[in-house]
């Protein structure tokens, strides 16, 4: 298939992997036959990753405030490349530097789509801060009362197999979302009612949530990711949309069904 998943090991490139069971995964430790390394740290991966590649799942290095000159470097060296598939966010706007300058990267190809899902579902389960607020008994976010159109990465992987795999290139921006959208008061009572287990929502202020993400990522990062809460107060991810029945053909899951879904595996 001429395929590459870069972080093909994590949330979305993992379920895209079981999908495309051909397509090569790149990641920093190889472990499988389908595996090839790819680093983003490390330019002299490129190559060998990029060797007879056509498409490419492209999520950008997490934590970096400005993705573009390593993306551009990798996609220079892509020189078979015909289509990409970029993983970005409905909360990241167009931009001309930083994570909202990659759209324009990708649009430069013959064969395209820019995926921008919502919020994810599996935020609340696994290592991620909300779960942990989950196993807490209390999630703690800016948001105030604003609500989010969470997805569930499945339903992310789903839309990028058919635009990495359909005959027609999309060329097209999709906004993926769930069926309806959440505060993270909602999604706590959901969670509360799923499992028996107490949960609830604080909101505090920005500044109070940069303090407690920059414990463990650097602070310039923090209050990007600080900053983004606050646009959720504002109401920027109150929003539903069809793409994901409209390139799939099913709906998107929802969040009570996720959460039971996530129970069950859990037991």
């Amino acid at each position: 298939m001429s395929v590459l998943i870069i972080g093909g090991t994590g949330t979305t490139g993992s379920r895209l992997a079981s999908l495309l069971p051909e397509a090569l995964v790149g990641t920093r430790k190889p472990k499988r036959d389908n595996d090839v390394r790819f680093d983003w740290d490390d330019h002299s991966t490129f190559e060998t990753a990029l060797d007879g590649i056509e498409k490419i799942y492209l999520i950008p290095p997490i934590g970096v405030v400005d993705p573009v000159p390593v993306v551009e470097s990798m996609l220079t060296r892509a020189r078979l490349v015909r289509r990409v598939v970029l993983l970005s966010s409905s909360a990241v706007p167009e931009s001309a530097t930083g994570m909202g300058a990659l759209p324009a990267l990708v649009r430069a190809l013959p064969e395209w789509a820019v995926l921008r899902p919502s919020w994810f579902m599996q935020n609340f389960t696994g290592d991620h801060p909300v779960a942990a607020g989950v196993l807490a008994g209390e999630i703690v976010t800016a948001t105030g009362d604003g609500r989010v159109g969470f997805v569930d990465a499945a339903d992310i992987a789903a839309v990028a197999a058919r635009a990495l795999t359909d005959p027609v290139p999309h060329n097209a921006d999709h906004v993926l979302t769930g069926p309806e959208a959440l505060s993270y008061a909602d999604a706590a009572a959901i969670i509360a009612d799923v499992t028996g287990r107490p949960v609830r929502h604080r909101s505090v202020s920005t500044a109070e949530l940069t303090d407690r993400i920059a414990a463990g990522l650097p602070r310039d990062f923090a209050a990007v990711l600080a900053r983004l809460d606050e646009d959720i107060r504002g109401g920027a991810e109150d929003r539903v949309t069809t793409t994901v029945e409209d390139v799939t053909g099913r709906p998107p899951t929802s969040f009570r069904d996720f959460v039971s879904e996530s129970t069950r595996t859990e037991r």
